[in-house]
């Protein structure tokens, strides 16, 4: 059987040792929290939650909400930005969860997988990266919580 090592085990094994960024190793986790009462919110309407800073590793977050109404979805995503190059970056309404059914209060994992961000290293200019939660489906109705862990230092 073969022993075989991440990247940052590997950079600590080295020698001489290379150091982790603090987003990797040793850093501090920091919460983004965002809440919106939506009162008969359209379908397409984008809610602004949160601005998360350039180079934040995203760990993990969650979307709960009440029940906001038949036939309404929610998904999870950001808004156009610019990355630390100067380039522009479009909009991705479900780059963190995609559009779902949020007919019934439900609270639900956002970054779950690695193809929805999980892990992912913000690249945005000093303005940062806002996340926002788009309604699709239909008009909707209540509150709609966001959250999400990541580390910077």
């Amino acid at each position: 059987m073969a022993t075989v090592y991440s990247a940052q085990r590997t950079n600590t094994r080295a020698n001489p040792v290379v150091m982790n960024s603090a987003n990797e190793m040793g850093g501090r986790i920091r919460v983004a929290h965002g809440t919106y009462e939506a009162s008969s919110l359209a379908s397409g309407d984008v809610i602004e939650m949160f601005t998360l800073p350039d180079n934040a590793r995203l760990l993990e977050g969650s979307l709960a909400h009440d029940a906001l109404g038949s036939s309404t979805t929610l998904s999870v995503g950001y808004a156009a930005h610019t990355n630390a190059a100067g380039t522009a970056v479009s909009a991705s309404a479900a780059a963190y969860k995609a559009a779902a059914a949020s007919t019934s209060a439900q609270k639900v994992d956002i970054l779950a997988t690695l193809a929805l961000g999980s892990g992912t290293v913000v690249d945005a200019d000093g303005d940062g990266m806002i996340v926002t939660a788009t309604m699709g489906g239909a008009a909707g109705t209540g509150t709609i919580e966001v959250t999400i862990k990541y580390v910077v230092d």
